[in-house]
């Protein structure tokens, strides 16, 4: 599979996700449709599906300018509050983008409907997973419509379990603010310093994997006692709670 990051807004990713085999192709969070046009008119791919990873205007504000261009896409979603969705995907019910098996992952949190795109390429054993707003670089989404038990359940029970070598494609580039922030929770974590001076000179940040996630992400190390030190709280769903807090608090 080919993926392709395409930077939009002021730090939004839209993705285009293209199966070798067929060329067929899928954006993951359309809002600017022009400009996902122009990149997918010169791969040679055909659109046929869009992938919505939740309701915000920055996710999915160019679905409807970008069916009236191109009738019949299959807009996929698990929140009726997504513009021109047609295909509600059901948790774990996978579903195929050309010879790509596409697993949705419910991870109710940041909204109520938000959806992660696990896909594997069985030809080259590939694996990436779109995490829009629940899985950041270093990072995971506020809890707009849900808790820090719900987040919990999507970190470690969810996205967790995928395997470590699993590509992450995230919705922002919020990557250098969030290794800052981790930064000051271990500043002599290894894995952490090292993805800071990575990332120094980079304009895009992603992907990332799971594995690289679960050694810097201080969001996944909440089982760790550096990170329940820190946070005061023995139990990871309290520490993840009150590391929201600090992170939303926090000031580079």
């Amino acid at each position: 599979m080919k993926i392709i990051p395409i930077q939009v807004l002021e730090d939004n990713y839209s993705y285009i996700l293209i199966d070798d085999t067929t060329k067929e192709a899928a954006v993951i969070d359309c809002v600017d449709p022009i400009k996902i046009l122009n990149v997918v008119s010169q791969t040679g791919a055909k659109l046929t599906s869009v992938f919505v990873t939740h309701h915000h205007w920055d996710h999915c504000g160019g679905n409807i300018e970008l069916v009236a261009k191109k009738p019949g896409l299959a807009v996929s979603g698990a929140d009726a509050r997504i513009p021109d969705i047609n295909f509600v995907c059901k948790d774990n019910e996978e579903f195929k983008l050309g010879t790509l098996v596409v697993t949705p992952l419910h991870t109710p949190c940041h909204t109520k409907g938000h959806v992660c795109y696990f896909v594997t390429d069985h030809s080259t054993n590939e694996k990436a997973v779109f995490t829009g707003d629940t899985l950041f670089v270093a990072g995971i989404g506020k809890f707009f419509e849900g808790d820090a038990r719900d987040m919990y359940r999507n970190l470690f029970h969810v996205l967790g379990k995928l395997p470590d070598d699993t590509w992450v494609y995230c919705g922002h580039e919020y990557t250098k603010t969030n290794l800052k922030f981790a930064l000051s929770l271990e500043p002599h974590n290894e894995a952490l310093m090292a993805k800071w001076a990575w990332c120094q000179d980079k304009q895009i940040t992603v992907p990332s994997t799971i594995a690289q996630e679960k050694a810097y992400n201080p969001f996944l190390r909440v089982n760790e006692q550096t990170i329940q030190l820190i946070t005061g709280k023995s139990d990871p769903v309290e520490a993840l709670a009150t590391l929201r807090e600090l992170k939303n608090a926090f000031r580079c």
